[in-house]
This record gives structure tokens, C-alpha cells and sequence, in this order.
């Protein structure tokens, strides 16, 4: 604990040489070391707390300051070792500041009242009108925001997940700010009511009200020019610049906002990417992507979703105002110019062109195509399964996880043969045969959730499907765990955006946290653990299904059997990857060649291309593929 005096008779005729004023002199406490050489122009007012000033700041472009406050009226503040403060245009009150902090030409920095520093803040998340509120606090993780959003009909969840938000938030209420390790806040405007991470980065912030910046050494926060953020939350390893303005909004970790992109009462978790467009009530799970100026993204769920230019979302079919809602399952692209009207619900890793009325519920048949023809929405069922395209985007996820250090709020599954996405291929198998059955001789395609299906789409879905399964089994076979005395995974699964769990396990935690009125550190705990033991679920499930098909648990089945069902796995595999690689090889043909070459004949045009682009064989992607077969 850091031990202050009053400051001595010398020090205040040096410091009032030096251009500085008190109210009163008796509530200026000084370290014992305390020297007043590096202060000037300064006024003090309230309880003042200094520390002492010798660190020497190396700008850039060689400029060196040396650490002191300067031009300032401090109010009620506390101001740690080897701070530098100049240029301060209005007054600090209310306020730590920490070791190493560099603060430059700033318009105002103030805590006014009673605040929690945006801890328990509501937003209207997928509904503008409200009905799906959640409460924001600093560790907020995507599942808990899940439970908070989607599991409204537990009423007694929702009060539990409430108090326990709110029990938090007065934790966190002070009258004081706080300005962490080594900030650096560089013309700047206003801000208001915000505590700041240790090595966060603010430069030519316009203002900031009503928040936290969760910053740290490892992953610092950085906030650049014209940025507005108010009512917010901002977690660590997270940029947000070039004039971008974040209302009632959560942003989680790694994330990317930039380029006049506009949130409102939106959550953004871990690697969200937020240029150019506009979000409003959305729950942006992990790796949800825009970036473009003519993209608006309103009120829906999505989840390692990519939006092309152009994409529309819309809920403006209402007659009893915005109500409606939209839910993109994981993985889900639209093209560019993209159209769908809430309410909707499509399916896992689809891809979505053209222009969408119908309201289509495809959540069942999921890797598919959901494509505009004359007006209609045609749909072919499991076809992005092998589309290069989205196995590419399934191996770039973990490789373009910008979280850094310990402490990642967002437990993530990157498989893409899980048992939440088999579950829903074994579903789109049934629903299939159902429509194959049902089509009348001599028709070519079935309606099904307003989509047209043809009849060659359903017999390519139902095989697509079925080879994913076998993939899933292989897979599972040969990444098989000891086996476990118990057996959770054998049922549904849910996929919270990012954690893929077995559904029994989270209704038991969800009976858990009302029953023993858990706070939201435990259940964040509690989540954890489910997420380290996907391995072990997963495998359950697996043995699922491999009972399903043989009648056996996999521990009873003898080397014959393994071995068939493996040979089965094999014969998949090398199915899947042969698509794939046929898939990619259209990036190689003549038409991609269309515009190299271009002042040259034929040969200069393929000797461009290749060049350029490289050949198919030695491309990362394909030999990565091949080395899997």
C-alpha cells in the first residue's frame, strides 16, 4: 500500500512558481519521493493523490517527453508513477490513473455520479422492440448471451441470469474511473463514465460514454479516429476505428469495427468483423464477417456467417411493429444483392443467392443451396458439402483466431462434421425421403417451407447426407476415447454459437443454475467444462449412431464389423475430397483464365495465369486436401 504525505512548504511555492493552484493545498497528498519539477499550469480541486514522475516517453518519430502533468485541472483524482498528462481542455475529475498512462490533448475525462462502466446494460437484441433483452457485463461469453436471448420461455432462468448479471454490475459500481497500465489517450474528445484496460490505445477518439474497455498487456484494445461508442462493452484484443459508431452494443474478443460501420443494441463475440455496413439488435456469434458499405444485418442470430455486398435483411413485413426475427445458422454465406425476409431460419453452412420472400425454415436441411430462379426459391439440399469454398472457410477459422493470451471468454467448436450438424443431415435424410415419396409421377420438383426442390436435388441431398454421416462415423472411429462409464451426447445436440454441446447437458445446467442460484463467474465455469469435454461427448454420440446401425455398442463389435464400417469412412472420404478437389479445379479452367495474358496470345495468357495464380496441384488448399484422401 502506498503511503502519502502532505506536500511541504517548498514543493507548494515551487509548484505555484510553476504556474499550479489548489483549493485547497491540505488535499494535495504527494508519495515521500514526490518532486515538483515536471508540473505546470495545473489546478487541483477535491482529494488529490500524486505519485512521482521520472520515466522519459519515446514518441514516434523520435520525439521524447518527459513524464510530469502539464496543463490540467485535476479533480478528485489519483495519479500513479511515471504518468504524463498535458493539454487536458476542460478538467480530469474522478478518476486513477495508473502507472505508465500517456495523456495528450484531451477534451474531458470524467466520472459523473454512480456508474458500472456499462456492466448491466440492456440491449434489444434480435427483436427492436424488445422481448429477447440481455444484460451486458464485462465477461460476457456467447452462451450465457444465448441462454439470456433464446431461452426466454424458462422464466425462472431468465430472472436467475438477470440477478446474477446484476448482482455483477453493483460489483463493479464505483464513483471512480480508472485509467489502466501504460494507456495512451491522444486527442481525444469526451469521456465519460468509462474504465479503461491496462495498454489500451485511444487516439483521436471523438467520445466515449457509459463503458468498459477490457485491455490488457497481451491483448490490448485499440480505438482510432472518430470512433463514438456509448452504453458498451469492449473486450480485449479488439479494434475499432476510422469514425465507427458502437450504441448499447457488445463487443467480444479479436474483433475488427471500422469504416463508419454502425451498431446499435448488437452483440459481437469473438473475431466478429464489422466494416463499412450497418447492425442493428443482432447477436453476432463468433466469426460473423461484413464487410461492405450496402450491407444491412438486422435483428437475427448469426454464427461464422460471411455477407456479401449488397445483403439485405429484413423485418419490415410487421403490422405490429419490427417483431420479427431471423435465424442464420453457423456458417451460412449470401451472395452479393442478397435478399431474405424475417422470419426465417437457414440451415448450418448454406449459401443463400438472390432474393428470398417465402419465410423459409430450412434449418433441417442444412449444407445446402437456397438459390432465386424467376421469383422462386429453389433449393438444393447438402450440395455445399463439397464445395471448396466452405471447407476453406471451415480450415481459415482457427488459423484467423486473433485472441491472444489466457482467459478466452468464448468457448469454440470448429468441427464441421459435429454431432449438432449430423443431428440435422440424419433430419434432412428423413425429411427427403418423406418429399421423394410424396412427389406425384410425372412432377420434376416438391414444395417444401416455400422452396422449390427437384426431384434429381432430393436423390443428390440424400446421398450427400448419408456420405457426411459416414464421414462423422470414420471420423469418430479414428479419434475414438476410452470409453465412458456414462454416456451424455446420445440425443440432441445444440449448437450455442460456438459451443456444440449435448442438449441434456445444458438443460441440466440451466436447472442448475436456478436450483443453486448461481453467479455468472460459476456458470461460465460450468459452460467450460461442457466445452473441454466435447471430445468425450462427441464420441458418445458416434457410438450413438453406430448402435443405430448395428444393433452394438462400438466396445462390442467385433474387427470385422469395425473394419467394414471404417472401410465405409474410407470409401466417404475419398468421395468427399474427390468433390472437393473437382470443385476447386474450377478455379484452374478457361474461364478463370478469362482477362491474363493481356497483350499476349494463348500461351502468355496460361503463363500469366500461372504466374499469378499458381498451378492446381501446388496450391496450399489442394495438396492440403490430397494429403488427407
Amino acid at each position: 500500500m502506498t503511503n502519502y504525505r502532505q506536500l511541504a512548504d517548498k514543493e507548494i511555492a515551487t509548484l505555484t512558481v510553476y504556474g499550479c493552484s489548489a483549493e485547497n493545498w491540505k488535499n494535495v497528498n504527494v508519495v515521500e519521493d514526490f518532486s515538483p519539477n515536471y508540473f505546470s499550469n495545473v489546478h487541483f480541486s477535491g482529494e488529490i493523490y500524486l505519485g512521482k514522475y521520472d520515466k522519459v516517453f519515446e514518441l514516434p518519430g523520435g520525439v521524447k517527453k518527459h513524464s510530469g502533468i502539464f496543463n490540467c485541472h485535476l479533480h478528485n483524482c489519483k495519479i500513479s508513477d511515471d504518468v504524463f498528462i498535458d493539454k487536458i481542455h476542460n478538467y480530469i475529475a474522478n478518476y486513477e490513473i495508473e502507472a505508465g498512462a500517456y495523456l495528450e490533448n484531451i477534451h474531458l475525462i470524467v466520472t459523473e455520479g454512480s456508474s458500472t462502466f456499462g456492466n448491466g446494460v440492456r440491449l434489444a437484441t434480435m427483436i427492436e422492440s424488445g422481448g429477447r433483452e440481455v444484460s451486458i457485463y464485462d465477461n460476457l461469453s456467447a452462451p450465457i448471451a444465448y441462454m439470456m436471448v433464446f431461452y426466454r420461455h424458462n422464466k425462472a432462468l431468465i430472472e436467475q441470469l438477470d440477478k446474477a448479471v446484476l448482482n455483477y454490475s453493483n460489483q463493479q459500481r464505483s464513483t471512480f474511473g480508472k485509467i489502466g497500465k501504460d494507456v495512451r489517450i491522444i486527442n481525444c474528445g469526451s469521456i465519460k463514465n468509462v474504465r479503461i484496460g491496462d495498454f489500451s490505445v485511444l487516439d483521436t477518439v471523438a467520445t466515449l460514454e457509459n463503458g468498459t474497455i477490457c485491455s490488457n498487456e497481451s491483448a490490448p484494445v485499440i480505438l482510432g479516429s472518430g470512433v463514438q461508442c456509448n452504453d458498451f462493452i469492449i473486450q480485449s484484443g479488439t479494434l475499432i476505428t476510422d469514425a465507427a459508431m458502437v450504441t448499447r452494443s457488445f463487443v467480444g474478443q479479436g474483433c475488427i469495427i471500422g469504416k463508419q460501420f454502425s451498431a446499435i443494441d448488437s452483440l459481437f463475440f469473438a473475431n466478429c468483423q464489422g466494416l463499412h455496413g450497418e447492425a442493428v439488435s443482432i447477436f453476432g456469434g463468433p466469426y460473423t464477417v461484413t464487410h461492405h458499405k450496402s450491407t444491412l444485418m438486422l435483428t437475427a442470430l448469426y454464427s461464422f456467417m460471411n455477407a456479401g455486398s449488397g445483403s439485405n435483411f429484413s423485418n419490415h413485413m410487421y403490422k405490429l411493429g419490427p417483431v420479427h426475427q431471423g435465424i442464420t445458422e453457423r456458417g451460412v454465406k449470401t451472395s452479393s444483392n442478397s435478399y431474405i425476409m424475417w422470419p426465417a431460419k437457414i440451415g448450418a453452412f448454406t449459401t443463400v443467392l438472390g432474393t428470398h420472400k417465402g419465410n423459409p425454415d430450412i434449418s433441417d436441411l442444412p449444407f445446402s443451396y437456397l438459390i432465386e430462379n424467376n421469383g422462386e426459391s429453389h433449393l438444393l439440399p447438402g450440395i455445399n458439402l463439397h464445395s471448396a469454398g466452405t471447407i476453406r472457410d471451415v480450415q481459415k477459422w482457427p488459423k484467423r483466431d486473433l485472441r491472444k493470451g489466457n482467459g478466452k471468454l468464448d468457448p469454440i467448436c470448429f468441427d464441421f462434421l459435429s454431432p449438432y450438424t449430423i443431428n440435422k443431415a440424419l433430419s434432412g435424410i428423413t425429411i427427403l425421403k418423406e418429399l421423394l415419396s410424396k412427389i406425384e409421377e410425372g412432377n420434376q420438383s416438391i414444395w417444401f417451407q416455400n422452396c422449390k426442390i427437384k426431384r434429381s436435388a432430393i436423390r443428390k441431398g440424400i446421398e450427400l447426407y448419408e456420405m457426411a454421416v459416414d464421414l462423422f462415423i470414420g471420423n469418430s472411429i479414428s479419434n475414438r476415447i476410452t470409453d465412458s462409464s456414462e454416456q451424455p451426447g446420445k440425443g440432441d445436440w445444440v449448437d450455442m454459437v460456438g459451443l456444440i454441446a449435448p442438449k441434456q447437458e445444458i438443460e441440466n445446467l440451466t436447472q442448475k443454475i436456478v436450483s443453486e442460484k448461481m453467479n455468472v463467474e460459476a456458470i461460465q465455469n460450468e459452460l467450460l467444462s461442457i466445452f473441454d469435454n466435447y471430445a468425450e461427448f462427441s464420441w458418445n454420440f458416434a457410438d450413438y449412431l453406430i448402435q443405430n446401425r448395428t444393433e452394438k455398442e462400438f466396445k462390442d463389435l467385433s474387427s470385422s464389423e469395425i473394419k467394414e464400417l471404417t472401410e465405409k469412412a474410407q470409401k466417404a472420404n475419398s468421395t468427399f475430397n474427390d468433390l472437393i478437389l473437382r470443385d476447386a479445379k474450377k478455379e484452374f479452367n478457361t474461364v478463370s483464365r478469362t482477362g491474363f495474358g493481356i497483350d499476349g496470345d494463348e500461351n502468355d495468357k496460361n503463363a500469366d495465369f500461372e504466374a499469378t495464380r499458381g498451378t492446381f496441384d501446388e496450391h496450399p488448399f489442394v495438396k492440403e486436401i490430397i494429403n488427407n484422401k
